[in-house]
């Protein structure tokens, strides 16, 4: 348990007996009374939104998961396979509980996947990933790298910002968290 003050995005907390994670935290002081804390957090089992003021003083339980490295394999649409590397068991996950996550996702990517009670309710991204180039405008001449970025579409479908000189086929590392473009690679 830890008061409500010490609430961090990224933390996992069991909120009227449903497990939550942490997306957005705001201290609040009001001019006269107590200071609250406001939390927006995911529902990790329904994977809905949810807002909560905490009193300041208010005790909070925090869950700790567990995690397992695997390698993600293929979809079928809904479901998503992970295989375990150590005993090559394959494990579905729905793409509800992956969400954003699903962009990043090329076979044989190595994850962690997390779990509650023994059940896979979500992944953590290797920080990069590195992606081929499917779709973009082509390179037009003048264009430098420090100014302009045009929109390119990634093996997954997913649409970045690149800088001009990137082409078709090209390959490129994307940082996970900020969904930015990093470098181009060779």
């Amino acid at each position: 348990m830890i008061q409500a003050t010490q609430l961090r995005v990224g933390m996992n907390i069991k909120r009227k007996g449903e497990l939550c994670r942490v997306v957005k935290v705001f201290h609040l002081t009001p001019g006269k009374g107590r200071g609250m804390i406001q939390a927006k957090m995911v529902n990790l089992i329904k994977g809905t939104n949810v807002e909560y003021r905490f009193r300041s003083d208010e005790n909070v339980e925090v869950v700790r998961l567990d995690q397992k490295e695997m390698e993600y394999i293929y979809n079928d649409g809904d479901n998503y396979y992970f295989m375990d590397t150590v005993t090559f068991e394959q494990l579905p996950i729905s793409k509800n509980f992956l969400e954003e996550s699903i962009n990043y996702l090329i076979p044989n990517i190595k994850c962690e996947v997390e779990f509650y009670e023994e059940k896979p309710i979500g992944i953590t991204l290797p920080k990069t990933v590195d992606m081929v180039i499917k779709e973009t405008e082509p390179k037009f001449k003048g264009a430098t790298a420090a100014g302009s970025l045009k929109p390119a579409v990634t093996e997954t479908g997913f649409t970045i910002q690149v800088p001009p000189f990137v082409e078709i086929g090209d390959k490129v590392r994307i940082d996970t968290a900020e969904n930015k473009y990093i470098e181009r690679i060779k």
